[in-house]
């Protein structure tokens, strides 16, 4: 029986190793042995940034919240509790959407709050 030689599925592999460094600096993008670090390395970066997006958005969303609750006189955990009693569910997305484009219906919200309370 003929023996297999491994050097096509190696060269399938340093090819896609060396598409996905395509723009490194330097070496990193031409030495297989850089440029799997340097992808292995970013794709752990993107792993760790796909779950730290999404952290980021609820921190902005609370942030800006908090800001239109302050033009209100309300504060943040208040308001957020006032809503759960009223039986209002909206997403923090939704509510921080609310408090940038329609400051008006925003108010009405935080007195629908106040008055839960």
């Amino acid at each position: 029986m003929a023996r297999i030689k491994g050097a096509m599925m190696t060269r399938k592999r340093r090819n896609k190793v060396l598409k996905l460094a395509k723009g490194y600096w330097g070496a990193k993008s031409k030495h297989f042995k850089m440029a799997n670090q340097a992808v292995m390395k970013s794709l752990t970066y993107a792993y760790i940034g796909r779950k730290q997006k999404k952290r980021d958005f609820r921190k902005l969303w609370i942030t800006r919240i908090s800001a239109g609750c302050k033009a209100n006189g309300m504060n943040y955990s208040t308001f957020m509790h006032g809503l759960k009693l009223a039986g209002i569910e909206m997403n923090r997305k939704m509510l921080s959407e609310t408090a940038i484009h329609n400051p008006e219906a925003f108010s009405q919200l935080c007195s629908t709050a106040k008055a839960a309370l």
